[in-house]
């Protein structure tokens, strides 16, 4: 690949940087990347690489650093570098900036004094997944990462159950198994999902199946690299009343247990397991 050194106007750049392969790097981020008076990434050493690899020199340039964790003058420095008139290009670790990316509150500062942003944008881990889920893309929520603690997590499911679109979710390796089968407790054990790990990347992997299914078979797995689950929207149904839930329990209780008919009039009726689970315990205590 080749880049052009240009004349940047000043403002902030953001630059999107492949989520594994080089090659996915625009002509036009090298460009801004070779041509900004000042860069800034969210991990310094992998943009010295990334720039490396395409022969884009850093050239005496400030390299600034601005994650997560960066002090208050991170972004003051960068603020300040702006109010200079300077061109500011930022990229993240790898994929879009602002997407699971701490630049948001660099954008906000800097649109809110009036510095102009501009994007050239890329790869996103949440596009990739969600072409490859064979998933409906027309509708999508992308809610980022699930929380760790136990009741927030739940909390947090237990709101994207019900939304009428393809929800895409990041999640570390070793926490997949528990969510997926969080997923096949709060969405549905049917509910389709793609298993979307190391995009790009030479050990790329799609796995396609209910929430169920993947549940199970990453139970005894140990996964490794960047994973991304893509979740199937809820059934297309004229949805079903308390009233048809109801007697669809009473008479799913007459001859199953308490968990086998949750699971059948959630299947039959395409609702979340856990509303179906708490109405048929408010039938067994009578009230």
């Amino acid at each position: 690949m080749t880049f052009q050194r240009l004349t940047l106007s000043p403002g902030l750049w953001l630059v999107a940087t492949p989520i594994g392969s080089a090659r996915d790097i625009t002509l036009r981020a090298l460009d801004v990347l070779a041509s900004a008076d000042v860069l800034a990434a969210e991990d310094t050493r992998t943009l010295r690489r990334l720039m490396g690899i395409h022969g884009v020199p850093v050239a005496g340039r400030p390299l600034v650093a601005y994650h997560d964790h960066s002090p208050p003058r991170a972004r003051a420095l960068l603020l300040a570098e702006l109010e200079a008139g300077k061109s500011v290009a930022y990229a993240s670790e790898a994929g879009t900036p602002l997407v699971a990316d701490p630049g948001f509150a660099l954008v906000r500062d800097a649109a809110a004094v009036g510095f102009a942003v501009t994007t050239a944008p890329g790869p996103s881990a949440v596009v990739a997944a969600l072409t490859l889920s064979g998933l409906p893309s027309d509708r999508f929520l992308f809610a980022g990462f699930p929380p760790a603690s136990g009741g927030a997590r739940a909390r947090m499911l237990g709101e994207l159950a019900a939304i009428p679109a393809t929800v895409v979710l990041y999640e570390s390796p070793n926490r997949v198994s528990r969510l997926l089968s969080e997923i096949a407790s709060t969405f549905g054990e049917e509910r389709p999902v793609a298993l979307c790990r190391e995009l790009t990347k030479r050990f790329e992997e799609v796995r396609r199946g209910t929430a169920a299914d993947l549940a199970e078979e990453t139970g005894a797995e140990t996964l490794k690299g960047e994973v991304v689950l893509v979740i199937g929207p809820p059934p297309e149904t004229p949805g079903a009343t308390a009233e048809q839930m109801e007697a669809a329990l009473r008479d799913a209780l007459k001859t199953e247990s308490l968990k086998d008919a949750v699971k059948q009039v959630a299947g039959e009726l395409g609702l979340p397991r856990r509303t179906v689970y708490q109405a048929a315990l408010t039938l067994e205590r009578g009230e």
